[in-house]
């Protein structure tokens, strides 16, 4: 079967951002997802405000979007690598503030595990930031218990998109 003829695979994106303007960086990545080879933008949460957790720098701005690709799990990593880095991402250190940074957090029904890529994300069921625009978009996706042990991290929802 081509690529082409592959039934496509619902992955979602966890996004955020710290430096320059976030907002609009988050909201342009959104749209970039759709744009993807062999990738659809299916749907996207609210915009979310969370202050860094074991890092530094402003306020994250941080979303969630639902896409539906062919591309293999590798090669959407690579794609939204390269998003990242045509955002300015720069990784000089372990959780530094960043232009960018977009995560599969979830790959269809899939588990890997690979010195790359693990999926779904190791840390994506302790942080708020994830989770809220996570359920807000496939509440079944997310348990009431997920979302009660991330209860204490502050998170604000913005009104705005």
């Amino acid at each position: 079967m081509s690529p082409s003829e592959a039934q496509p695979v619902t992955a979602y994106i966890a996004l955020g951002a710290n430096l320059g303007d976030a907002r609009s960086t988050v909201r342009q990545a959104v749209q970039a997802l759709g744009t993807l080879p062999q990738t659809r933008l299916v749907r996207s949460s609210s915009l979310y405000r969370t202050a860094p957790i074991d890092s530094s720098g402003p306020d994250y701005i941080n979303a969630v979007a639902e896409v539906a690709t062919t591309l293999s799990p590798q090669a959407l990593l690579t794609e939204l690598q390269r998003l990242e880095q045509a955002a300015g991402r720069e990784r000089p250190y372990r959780n530094a503030p960043r232009t960018l940074d977009l995560d599969i957090l979830l790959y269809g029904d899939i588990t890997l595990d690979t010195p790359a890529l693990t999926i779904p994300h190791p840390r994506m069921h302790d942080r708020a930031f994830v989770l809220l625009p996570l359920a807000e978009i496939a509440p079944a996706r997310v348990g009431s218990d997920l979302l009660q042990a991330v209860a204490n991290q502050a998170v604000k929802r913005l009104i705005e998109y």
